[in-house]
């Protein structure tokens, strides 16, 4: 087994979608991660900031799971990165209303000397200099994961295109792989990505599953349809997180292997949006896992006679 750096934010949010809102709940890209990729049981560390008002049961909690938090630096005389969001009927379009950067305005990330020596990182959604810091940290790591968005390739696509070209992994979304290319085509798009740096591309399509890209090769895997999607906040992470988890678990990173790790992914950001927050990945069990593995087996499975 290999062990797993994930960087990120841990952080504050408040959500509304039309099954309700919440006050100032947990969240963050390296909180998710770390949540679905600790259904793996692999060696991790978060590598993070928050501030003097985020709960010592929060931290208690990620020690809980398996998580090395020793990377999680505490501002005591700061405040929490926070997000406040507003989801359309449609759920896949939201409202940002607030964002405060608080003390990651400042970050400067600190690899834990006992994880430097990691097969896999997991870059999660952050400023592009503080992810390259992480990987100039790093000693030789087998794969290099990076998810990242928008919000970047607007301000800071210069730094973004050097992480890009530092990376063996991508993962983004449909919307973002559009932009940062020109090109409408996704398997154009991903043919152009490559061309950046990474060996693998990872496009998501939210309710429509993720396609993952290699050289010439194309899988597909579909997202389970679900009744209900109470909040789509924290998916992409949680897949980011249940595709590294279960390479960190194997230690095989052939596109074979990639293939169940995106199912993986998918079956675990499937269990994310089903409550608001974290609240459903902390009483994730095995069994559940399981049978929704089956169920994506299922969908997919078929004969067909060909003559």
């Amino acid at each position: 087994m290999s062990k797993l750096v994930i960087v990120g934010t841990v952080a504050f949010d408040a959500i509304e979608t039309p099954f309700g809102k919440t006050d100032k709940i947990l969240g963050g890209a390296a909180t998710y991660i770390g949540l679905s990729a600790a259904q793996f049981n692999v060696d991790s560390a978060i590598v993070s900031v928050v501030g003097g008002d985020f709960p010592s049961e929060y931290i208690t909690m990620l020690e809980s799971k398996g998580i090395d938090v020793s990377g999680l630096e505490i501002v005591e005389e700061g405040k929490t990165f926070f997000w406040s969001g507003k989801y359309h009927n449609d759920m896949n379009s939201r409202d940002t209303l607030v964002t405060e950067l608080n003390v990651l305005a400042d970050f400067n990330p600190k690899v834990p000397s006992a994880y430097t020596d990691a097969e896999v990182v997991m870059l999660g959604n952050l400023h592009p200099l503080v992810q390259l810091s992480v990987i100039e940290q790093m000693d030789s790591p087998k794969l290099v994961i990076l998810d990242t968005m928008n919000f970047w390739m607007d301000n800071t696509l210069e730094e973004l295109m050097q992480v890009i070209a530092k990376v063996d992994v991508i993962t983004i979304n449909d919307e973002e792989a559009r932009q940062l290319t020109g090109e409408y085509s996704l398997v154009v798009a991903a043919q152009k990505i490559m061309a950046m740096g990474p060996d693998y591309v990872v496009i998501k399509k939210g309710e429509h599953g993720a396609l993952l890209f290699h050289q010439n090769d194309v899988f597909y895997a579909p997202a389970l349809p679900l009744e209900e999607v109470f909040d789509p906040t924290g998916a992409g992470d949680t897949f980011a997180g249940g595709f590294a988890g279960f390479l960190a678990k194997s230690g095989d990173i052939s596109f074979e292997n990639m293939k169940q790790a995106v199912i993986f992914g998918s079956c675990l950001a499937s269990f994310c949006v089903e409550r608001f927050g974290t609240e459903r990945m902390l009483e994730l069990s095995k069994k559940e896992i399981h049978q929704r593995l089956q169920q994506f087996k299922s969908l997919t499975q078929f004969e067909i006679e060909l003559t």
